[in-house]
């Protein structure tokens, strides 16, 4: 029996020149996600990590993203500064930081 060696093509990535970059800041951490709008997204930590990542989709094609900010860290602003400074124009900034609107039931008054 004689064996068959399949040839198989590079996948080309082709990405839209629009897309998402979301960015979640807490305290301790800031990770990087730029998508191209479908649900595949490739998250990076901090601000040396979202340069090459921006530097990578600038590469395959995205130029301009919108930038959802989530959490109350402080890395958010250079986040931003860092994808805008690596080509890739930052059309809007959106917070979607969840609010608490009256919080969580309180526990019940204790008998003694």
């Amino acid at each position: 029996m004689a064996k068959t060696n399949k040839v198989t093509k590079k996948r080309v990535v082709k990405i839209e020149a629009t897309g998402m970059a979301f960015v979640k800041a807490s305290f301790n951490n800031v990770i990087v996600s730029l998508t191209n709008g479908s649900k595949k997204n490739t998250p990076y930590a901090a601000q040396m990590a979202a340069e090459e990542c921006a530097k990578t989709a600038y590469d395959l094609g995205l130029r301009k993203v919108k930038v959802y900010v989530k959490g109350p860290g402080s890395g958010r602003e250079s986040a931003i500064r860092a994808i805008h400074s690596m080509g890739v124009e930052v059309t809007e900034i959106i917070d979607v930081t969840p609010l608490p609107h009256n919080g969580c039931r309180p526990p019940k008054r204790r008998r003694v």
